[in-house]
């Protein structure tokens, strides 16, 4: 016991005080690629590099679109090393967490000219991370119990998820635990495309959650399918089989990225910033 009592003094406290300071991120850490869109001559390379089909390309008549959805990203970076003008560019942001499937969804129209140039018109982005009504949080105060629902995922986003119990992040200071049973829950943390075999047993699950409860669609996977999409096997999203509160983009999401969507979740204004 004195062993480890010494040994706990040296260690000193190592609980992050993410999300009242930044995170730590390493210089290598692959966050969301963020796009120039007036700077941005051809983004047709970019859309054929992408392996989850985040970047589309439409031309019309005289006139092209393009459209990133950061929730179909798995952040490889492959659309900023085939963009040689630097008007795409990979960045170490995280906090990406949204309440509207539509909110991370970035796109610019374009005029085509007869030299095969464009001309940006327009372009519109997603109010990333909008916040839930106070409703939630007066509801259920500073106190949160959440049951993880594994949907098909390739256990990425659990490790990650793992980690929010750990002393580092203890997710615990915020009064938020982990519990077995839905029906002692108020949140549903949900990873994976939802493959086939689990969409009954989702239902179900979010059917014993009793009321009022949250969802929260954890990855590229739980968003939109990811890389797995939508097929035979999988339906290729959370929201196409229950209803979705927040959206936590990410393969996998960093600890300090699902702690953030967990609180846009529970209705903290200013999310402890």
């Amino acid at each position: 016991m004195f062993k480890i009592l010494q040994k706990t003094f040296q260690t000193g406290i190592v609980t992050s005080t993410y999300p009242k300071t930044p995170a730590p991120v390493s210089d290598y850490f692959r966050g969301r690629p963020a796009f120039d869109f007036e700077r941005w001559r051809d983004a047709r390379p970019a859309a054929e590099a992408c392996p989850t089909g985040a970047i589309a390309v439409c031309d019309g008549e005289g006139s092209r679109q393009i459209t990133v959805d950061y929730g179909l990203c798995v952040f490889c970076g492959q659309c900023a090393d085939v963009s040689p003008d630097g008007a795409v560019r990979t960045t170490r942001e995280f906090e990406l967490a949204a309440t509207g499937r539509q909110d991370l969804i970035v796109a610019a129209d374009y005029l085509l000219n007869p030299d095969g140039s464009h001309r940006q018109l327009t372009a519109t982005h997603g109010d990333l991370g909008r916040k839930l009504g106070r409703t939630i949080h007066q509801t259920l105060g500073r106190s949160l119990a959440i049951s993880q629902v594994d949907a098909g995922s390739c256990n990425g986003c659990e490790l990650e998820i793992n980690a929010l119990n750990n002393p580092v992040h203890d997710i615990e200071r915020f009064g938020i635990q982990f519990v077995a049973s839905p029906r002692h829950a108020d949140m549903l943390l949900v990873t994976g495309p939802v493959t086939r075999n689990m969409e009954l047993a989702l239902r179900k699950t979010y059917d014993a959650t009793p009321e009022p409860k949250l969802v929260v669609a954890v990855g590229a996977c739980g968003i939109s399918g990811g890389i797995f999409g939508a097929n035979y096997a999988t339906r290729g999203g959370v929201d196409r089989v229950i209803p979705v509160d927040v959206y936590i983009p990410g393969c996998p999401p960093r600890p300090e990225a699902l702690i953030d969507g967990i609180l846009l979740a529970v209705g903290f204004g200013d999310r402890l910033h």
